[in-house]
Parts: structure tokens; sequence; C-alpha cells
């Protein structure tokens, strides 16, 4: 088991795949809260069940798994029906994240966690690592990657805590708005750091 965890958050945009994929490159396991969310409406899941039973099965594709778009679409608009989603899928991610947190074995093990402050997650860190970015540049990187609009964007973003609160919050903050680089160099020396945490 890894001694100790280490969450790692940032505003949609920011970059936190491509700075927790740095970390895996020098041998730190993973824990990606956005995949555990995937894997617990995976086809056959008891959560994927559960949404089928109360939205119907308007809200699965053709081939049997959910759509997405869709249920973003009902979520955004009906705050009660968000409130039942996250009732229903907050404790089967915790679960699922936990556990796959006890069974990391590397030195430490970090958990990308969107809304790791807002969830109240970083209660099971032992230290917290901000990717952060300026909210243009979040606006941005969301519009071209997920094609969605600047308005929906800017939605996301005022959804989540405000990046001046998460920068009080964090234990350390990594500034990903310049060269990747640069951004490697300070990533090695957090890692060099974290290890003498053990």
């Amino acid at each position: 088991m890894a001694s100790w965890i280490l969450g790692l958050t940032g505003g949609i945009g920011s970059g936190k795949s491509a700075i927790s994929a740095m970390f895996e490159e020098l041998g730190i396991q993973v824990v990606d809260a956005d995949i555990v969310a995937r894997e617990v409406v995976e086809p056959g899941s008891t959560g994927l069940e559960k949404i089928t039973e109360h939205f119907s099965d308007e809200i699965l594709t053709t081939d049997g798994s959910l759509d997405r778009a869709k249920l973003r679409a009902i979520i955004f608009a009906d705050e009660s029906q968000k409130q039942w989603l996250n009732n229903l899928l907050h404790p089967l991610i915790r679960e699922s994240m936990l556990a796959q947190l006890q069974q990391a074995t590397s030195q430490y093990v970090i958990l990308v966690a969107p809304l790791l402050f807002e969830n109240g997650l970083d209660q099971f860190c032992d230290h917290t690592l901000l990717i952060d970015v300026p909210v243009e540049v979040q606006i941005t990187r969301t519009t071209a990657r997920d094609n969605i609009s600047v308005e929906l964007a800017k939605q996301i973003i005022a959804s989540q805590m405000p990046r001046a609160d998460k920068q009080q919050k964090a234990t350390d903050t990594l500034d990903n708005n310049r060269l990747l680089s640069e951004v490697k160099i300070d990533v090695q020396k957090l890692h060099e750091k974290y290890l003498t945490l053990i």
C-alpha cells in the first residue's frame, strides 16, 4: 500500500490529465475520479441500472451505454435531477476510489479529482496539488477540447470552486500556463519533494 495520498485538482481545462501522466511516468500510480465515475456507470453496473430505472431507456445509446450528452442536458436544466444523480453516484464513486487507493503500491499515490475540495475528497489526502491556469485559458482549452460553447464552458467553471479559494486551500500550486518542458521540470522537483515525505 502507498504510504500517503496526494490529491491533484484543478478547474476544467487546467491540464490535470497531462500532469498526472507526468507523475505516472515517474512511477507513481494514479486514481482518476473521472475514470472511476465512468466505470460505475458502465453497461452491467448497478449505477447504470439505477439511472435507467429513474430516467428510462431514453438515457441509453444504441449500444446500451450511457448517453452522457443527454444526461448532462437533463441535469444542467433541472437541479433536483442533478441532486438525485449526485446522491446515487457520489457514494459509488467514493467507495471505488478508496478501494483503488488502498490497492496502490507506489511510494505515494495520486487521487485526481476536479471537485476535490467541493466534494470533500481532500479529507482522504495528506497533501493537495492545484494545477492552476487563468480562467481565460480554461475557457479556450475547454471549448477547443470538448467542442462546447464559451457559454457552457463559463457555466461549468462557475459551478466549480473559485480559483482564488482553491489556491488558498491547496498545499502546493503548479502553474500550467507555460511551456510543457518548464512544467515537467517542476513536476520532477515536486516528485522529489514528495518522496521525502514518506
